[in-house]
């Protein structure tokens, strides 16, 4: 089984093709570049360069969320058009838990995290054990300070990933102290491989249905429904 991954959900790009779990080739790029033109691209290369059509592709796995908006459409989109074309399946995993999954093989609780401006996150916890990832906190959009207490509140060690620049260290040294640590350097960027070993056994979406998990409304949406809710 061939398997394409795709991750745009932040400024990151990843995308990895395995063959079942035996990776064959990943590229993981970091820059300000649009994934519009950088996708498409990347993997006719990363294709090329293992010998393989998309003809012979036997699943998508897909970051979907939450993340850039921009970003997300771009991955979910192509992996969606790819998937319907080869009449192939299409699997999606939370981008958090992609991020995560880079600390699969510690033990303990996992925080990842995205900046998601004026002091809010899209964030999740997960407890890593045994080569195994759960959920202890399901993926949400909530102000990092709120977030916070109710990590303090649980009283353990936790491990802070996030691949989007932000300025919340002082907060979390201020509200957990020294039970957090932080990841830095390659392990706190999504890899493309890891999509790949999360999602090889999940069911796979409804491919015309399946759209991005933003954890938010898009401003247009917010905007229409505040102008609906005046005029009611």
């Amino acid at each position: 089984m061939n398997i394409l991954a795709i991750d745009t959900s932040n400024r990151p790009m990843s995308v990895a093709l395995y063959h079942n779990e035996i990776p064959l080739i990943e590229h993981t790029l970091n820059s300000k570049r649009n994934h519009s033109v950088q996708l498409m691209p990347a993997i006719e290369y990363l294709m090329k360069e293992v010998n393989l059509q998309p003809k012979d592709l036997s699943k998508i796995v897909v970051a979907n969320g939450p993340g850039s908006y921009t970003g997300l459409r771009i991955g979910v989109t192509t992996a969606k058009t790819l998937a319907w074309s080869l009449n192939i399946p299409l699997v999606t995993v939370s981008s958090l838990e992609l991020v995560a999954a880079n600390l699969i093989y510690s033990n303990g609780l996992v925080c990842s995290f995205f900046d998601a401006r004026r002091g809010n996150v899209f964030t999740g916890l997960y407890r890593a054990q045994e080569g195994q990832l759960a959920v202890q906190l399901p993926d949400q959009n909530i102000a990092m300070d709120e977030w916070l207490n109710q990590l303090n509140e649980l009283g353990e060690p936790i491990t802070m990933v996030s691949p989007t620049e932000h300025s919340f260290h002082d907060l979390v040294s201020e509200k957990l102290g020294d039970r957090a640590k932080w990841i830095r350097g390659h392990l706190s960027f999504p890899q493309a491989g890891q999509l790949v070993l999360l999602g090889k056994d999940r069911e796979p979406v409804d491919i015309h249905s399946t759209s991005p998990n933003y954890h938010r409304l898009v401003e247009a949406e917010v905007k229409w429904m505040e102008k609906n809710g005046r005029n009611e």
